[in-house]
C-alpha cells in the first residue's frame, strides 16, 4: 500500500473516528480509457457501507483541475459510484476552486470533502462532528488553543493553570471542562486533588478535529483615529497586520489591533471614539470574545485564532499567506 493511499486511510479514522473497510486496488481499472489509468490509480473502500472510489493523481501525469473534474465525472458516469479525487498537496485557492465545482477530495492530514457520499454518512457527520450550536464558548476556546500552543507540547495538561492565567473564575473553569470533555477533543481524569486533562490526538490532529466548534474571535471591528492613545504599545496585532508579520503578504492600508471588551470600555472612557468610516491614519480594532494576549511577551495575537478570523475572507492572497502561517505551527 502507497505512504498516500496509508495516508487516506488514517485521515478518514482521525476525522471521522471510523476505519474505512475493504480498502484494495479497484477490479474494474482496466475497463476505463487509457488516459484516465495513465492519470489516476484506482483503488475501492467502504465508509460506512457506502462504496466509493479513490482516484489518487500520479505524480508523473501533473493533471490541471479542470482536467480532474471532467475525468472524475467521467469515471462517476461510467461506474455509478462516488469518486473522490487524492492528492499529496493542494493550494487554498484550488481546494476553493473544488469545492465550488463540488467535486470531492481528499488532502491526507488537511482537509476532507466529500459533499455527495449519501444520506448516512451526512447523518453520521451531524452525529460526531460539532454543529454550529454545539461550538465551544470562547473561555472554552481560549483555553484549548493555550493547551495547543504550549511548548514543549504535553498531551496532559491541568486546566485549572491555564484557567488562573486567563482571569477565569472557577465556574468558568467548570464549564469549559465540561465542552472540552463532551466535545471528545479531551478527557479528564484527576491526579490527588487535581483534575487534568488528556488530549487524545496529537496538537496538528485536535485542532483539525475541534475547528467546527470553533469560531471567529472578533466580535466586531470598529475604526478609531491613528493618534491620541497608545494602540501600538498595548495591544496586540491582529488580522491582516499580524498576518503580514508572518508571511509574505503586503502590510494593510489600516493596521489592525484587537481589544478585549473591557479594553474597549477603558478606552471609550478614556475618550477614543469610534469613527463612522476609515480617514488616513485611521485604525481597525477587533473587539474579541477572548483574550487576545493568550501567548505572553509577543505583539501580535496567536496564530490559531489568526486563522480562526481570517479563514473566511475571500482574497487568494490571504488563503495563501495563511497556509504559510499554518506551515509555521509549532507542531
Amino acid at each position: 500500500m502507497s505512504t498516500l493511499a496509508t495516508g487516506v486511510l488514517r485521515y478518514f479514522e482521525e476525522v471521522l473516528g471510523v476505519e474505512a473497510s475493504g480498502f484494495r486496488p479497484w477490479a474494474h481499472s482496466n475497463e476505463l480509457p487509457y488516459f484516465l489509468r495513465d492519470a489516476f490509480a484506482f483503488h475501492e473502500l467502504a465508509l460506512l457501507g457506502q462504496p466509493i472510489l479513490l482516484a489518487t493523481g500520479r505524480v508523473e501525469a501533473k493533471q490541471s483541475l479542470k482536467d480532474v473534474r471532467i475525468w472524475l465525472d467521467k469515471v462517476k458516469s461510467l461506474t455509478g459510484l462516488p469518486v473522490v479525487y487524492v492528492t499529496d498537496a493542494l493550494a487554498s485557492y484550488d481546494r476553493r476552486r473544488l469545492i465550488a465545482q463540488k467535486v470531492p477530495f481528499v488532502v491526507p492530514g488537511n482537509q476532507l470533502y466529500l459533499p455527495d457520499l449519501g444520506l448516512d454518512l451526512r447523518e453520521y457527520f451531524r452525529k460526531r462532528a460539532p454543529a454550529a450550536d454545539t461550538a465551544l464558548s470562547p473561555s472554552a476556546q481560549a483555553m484549548l488553543i493555550t493547551a495547543l500552543l504550549r511548548q514543549p507540547w504535553q498531551a496532559d495538561w491541568q486546566p485549572s493553570a491555564v484557567a488562573v492565567a486567563l482571569g477565569y473564575t472557577p465556574m468558568t473553569l467548570s464549564r469549559a471542562v465540561k465542552e472540552l470533555t463532551a466535545t471528545g477533543l479531551a478527557t479528564a481524569y484527576t491526579v490527588g486533588r487535581a483534575r487534568w486533562l488528556r488530549m487524545e490526538l496529537p496538537p496538528a490532529q485536535t485542532w483539525e478535529r475541534a475547528k467546527p466548534a470553533l469560531r471567529t474571535p472578533v466580535k466586531r471591528t470598529v475604526w478609531v483615529a491613528g493618534h491620541g492613545h497608545d494602540a501600538e504599545r498595548t495591544r496586540r496585532v491582529a488580522g491582516l497586520s499580524a498576518l503580514a508579520l508572518g508571511s509574505m503578504l503586503a502590510e494593510p492600508r489600516w493596521p489592525v489591533y484587537a481589544v478585549t471588551s473591557a479594553e474597549w470600555k477603558a478606552a471609550t472612557n478614556a475618550g477614543v471614539r469610534a469613527l463612522p468610516e476609515p480617514e488616513a491614519g485611521a485604525q481597525e480594532w477587533q473587539l474579541w470574545r477572548y483574550s487576545p494576549a493568550l501567548i505572553p511577551d509577543v505583539t501580535t495575537v496567536d496564530p490559531l485564532s489568526l486563522m480562526l478570523s481570517l479563514e473566511d475572507n475571500a482574497d487568494d492572497r490571504v488563503q495563501l499567506a495563511l497556509d504559510e502561517l499554518k506551515a509555521q505551527l509549532p507542531w
